[in-house]
């Protein structure tokens, strides 16, 4: 399977009703990422397609098949017209670009803004702005398009009318013109004619019964979404280079991949784990299964999205059953890689002595793909330094702002 231009994609939007939550990796009740996984993506699809019969087929398709017919990027946010998500490193922050504004900052960045420097062009720096609250790259003037709430919940006796302590529980809230849309990729136009109808009505039934935590509070709930149709990578980036066919990995061949997806390497990827730039991401979660709902699933690390993976050609990635031992079918997680290429080069400063795996003893859930990852994120360590700087950036722009938020929190209000 290769992503050559011209293999089919359907990019999808969603647009919240209300509040959503997406829990971050600490499981906190105030963790929050503005990403939602794609293995989430895949679970959530899987359970969707039940009713109609179509899941056995799908799994079969996808996870139990050495090449995936159907693959799911994370879903990212859109403003406006404008997708966003996590920059590649080797791109971003842009070379050329002045030392008066944190660029770094920057978490979330529209794909028309890495289009021109895929093209080569310079950042028009005066039609742009970071928003502190968001950690996204906006139009000059923007409202932030979204924003962290705690919403808080007091248990009530129905007996003796007692309540209990009050618990808060983070969750976003959008802005006008504000969602989520996310990328499906099909092996051929053969599997875009077996799982386009599927998964659009899985998509819509999603939308209705919603995504994320907090579910039976209504949380999660988006308008039905809306779907456009064309060619990867050409539907999002009109400038991405051609991904690269298989071949021996020498450092003339190198290609970076800018992965949309959480991955796990397959054992046929071609991937240089000492280079590039990634973050791993531990995955943990409950089953949700008639056969032993909320038993607990094998830890798995994954590579998030954002990273940049150098190989000599595309990284496929794998589903892992993480299911408990000895439960009674397979409990499977994607690692399914949805990579754009980009162009590779070397970093600028000096990376930390990666940590190997191999050092340190590998749990026996974890496939042994894994085990050579290092524990080290190959990110800028300045990201870390400024991490003191966007938070008083975010005191700053709270301040300003005079917009109130859509969503009303009656529930805020009752608990006061």
């Amino acid at each position: 399977m290769t992503n050559a231009p011209g293999t089919p994609a359907l990019l999808f939007r969603l647009r919240p009703t209300g509040p959503w939550r997406i829990a971050g990796d600490s499981g906190r009740q105030d963790d929050l990422s503005p990403i939602f996984p794609s293995d989430r993506v895949f679970s959530a699809v899987v359970q969707a397609l039940a009713p109609s019969g179509e899941r056995d087929a799908f799994l079969a398709a996808t996870a139990g098949a050495a090449s995936p017919a159907v693959r799911f990027s994370s879903l990212f946010p859109f403003y406006g017209k404008q997708l966003y998500a996590p920059p590649p490193v080797t791109l971003w922050p842009p070379e050329r670009a002045s030392s008066k504004v944190n660029w770094q900052a920057a978490k979330l960045v529209p794909l028309s803004v890495l289009d021109e420097l895929l093209a080569g062009e310079a950042l028009r720096e005066d039609r742009w702005e970071v928003d502190g609250l968001s950690g996204c790259l906006l139009p000059a003037g923007s409202q932030t398009p979204f924003r962290q709430q705690l919403r808080y919940t007091a248990p009530v006796d129905r007996l003796n009318g007692s309540s209990a302590a009050a618990y808060a529980t983070g969750c976003w809230e959008f802005n006008q013109g504000v969602g989520l849309w996310g990328l499906i990729l099909f092996e051929d136009e053969n599997e875009l004619w077996r799982w386009e109808k599927p998964l659009q009505a899985a998509l819509r039934w999603l939308a209705d019964e919603g995504l994320g935590g907090e579910r039976s509070r209504g949380w999660g709930k988006s308008a039905p979404p809306e779907f456009q149709s064309g060619h990867w990578p050409q539907l999002v980036l009109s400038h991405a280079a051609p991904v690269a066919a298989s071949a021996a990995a020498t450092p003339e061949n190198l290609q970076g991949y800018w992965l949309l997806s959480q991955y796990v390497p397959a054992a046929s990827d071609t991937v240089e784990l000492d280079k590039g730039f990634y973050r791993l991401a531990e995955r943990r979660g409950r089953v949700e299964s008639p056969t032993a709902w909320g038993a607990e699933k094998l830890a798995l690390r994954m590579v998030a999205e954002g990273g940049v993976l150098v190989a000599a050609s595309e990284p496929h990635g794998r589903a892992v059953d993480v299911a408990p031992p000895g439960f009674a079918h397979p409990v499977w997680r994607a690692g399914f890689a949805v990579a754009c290429p980009v162009p590779w080069k070397a970093p600028s400063f000096q990376l930390p002595p990666a940590l190997l795996r191999a050092e340190v003893p590998p749990r026996a859930s974890e496939p042994e793909a894994l085990i050579a990852l290092p524990d080290i994120y190959l990110e800028d360590p300045i990201i870390v330094e400024e991490a003191n700087t966007v938070e008083e950036a975010n005191v700053v722009e709270e301040a300003n702002i005079v917009e109130q938020p859509r969503y009303v929190d009656l529930e805020a209000e009752d608990a006061q």
